[in-house]
C-alpha cells in the first residue's frame, strides 16, 4: 500500500470528505490497530455510559510501546480476520461524537516535539494521503485550521500533550521498561480513571501528595479534571516532578 506524508501548514488547504457516497466507506474502520489515548478511553466510556474497568475489559487490550516503554491501550476488534473496530456499523461509527482522537484527525497526522531547554510544544501537521482512500478525490476543501476546528481536535490535543510530557519525562529519565508497581501506577491514574477515583476518595491513595481541597472536589466531580490530577501524580510518583 502506497502512502504519502505532505507537510502542510494551518492554513494550506486540500480535498477530502467522507462520507456513506464515498465507495471506500468504513474501509479505514477495518484492519484495525487503534491505539487509545487516556482522553479517548475518558471520552469512550462516557459515552457508553460505563465505567473505566468495564471499558478496559470488554473494549481494549494492552502492551507495552517498543519505543516509549510505556502501557499502551488499543482497541480489540470485533472480527477476525477482517479486525474490524468494535463501534463500527454498516451507517458508520456509532460513538462518532466521542471517536478517538487519530480518527478525527484523519487524514492529518500530527507530531509535536518539546525543547528541553525551553519547555515549548512545536508541532507539525502533515496529510497522510492512502492509496485506498477515495475521500481525496472529492470536491469539499478545507484549510488544516478549519478541519481542525471542524473536528473538534483542539480539546483532545490539548490533554494529550501532557502525556507527551510524561513520554518526554519517561525517555529521559528512566530508558526502557517501567517495573511492574510503575506500570500498574501508570494505568490506574489515567486508564482506569474510575478506579482510581475510588482509590482516592475511598482509599487515601494521595494522602502522600500535597493537592489543594478545590483541585480535589473538582475532581471527585469532573474526569477531566481528574485525569489532570492523575497526571501530575504519575509526574511526581514515577520521575519525582
Amino acid at each position: 500500500m502506497d502512502n504519502n506524508f505532505i507537510l502542510v501548514s494551518l492554513d494550506d488547504a486540500f480535498k477530502f470528505s467522507c462520507s456513506k457516497n464515498v465507495s471506500c466507506f468504513n474501509a479505514c474502520c477495518r484492519d484495525l490497530n487503534q491505539s487509545l489515548t487516556p482522553y479517548d478511553i475518558l471520552r469512550l466510556k462516557n459515552h457508553l455510559g460505563i465505567s473505566s474497568t468495564d471499558f478496559l475489559e470488554r473494549y481494549c487490550a494492552q502492551h507495552t510501546g517498543p519505543e516509549s516503554g510505556l502501557p499502551i491501550v488499543t482497541l480489540k476488534p470485533k472480527e477476525v480476520p477482517e479486525l474490524t473496530c468494535p463501534f463500527v456499523t454498516s451507517a458508520g461509527c456509532n460513538v462518532y461524537a466521542h471517536r478517538p482522537s487519530s480518527c478525527r484527525t484523519y487524514p492529518l497526522v500530527r507530531a509535536i516535539s518539546k525543547s528541553r531547554e525551553t519547555g515549548e510544544m512545536t508541532e507539525r501537521f502533515m496529510l497522510l494521503k492512502e492509496s485506498h482512500c477515495l475521500g481525496f478525490n472529492e470536491e469539499k476543501t478545507q484549510t488544516v485550521r478549519r478541519w481542525i476546528e471542524d473536528q473538534g481536535i483542539a480539546v483532545y490535543n490539548a490533554v494529550n500533550d501532557l502525556l507527551m510530557e510524561i513520554i518526554s519525562l519517561k525517555n529521559r529519565l528512566i530508558p526502557g521498561l517501567l517495573d511492574m508497581k510503575s506500570r500498574h501506577l501508570f494505568c490506574l491514574a489515567l486508564y482506569d480513571l474510575d478506579n482510581f477515583r475510588t482509590q482516592i476518595f475511598e482509599k487515601g491513595r494521595l494522602n502522600d501528595f500535597d493537592v489543594d481541597q478545590d483541585t480535589l472536589k473538582r475532581a471527585k466531580a469532573d474526569d477531566v479534571a481528574l485525569l489532570k490530577l492523575g497526571l501530575k501524580w504519575v509526574k511526581r510518583k514515577l520521575f519525582n516532578e
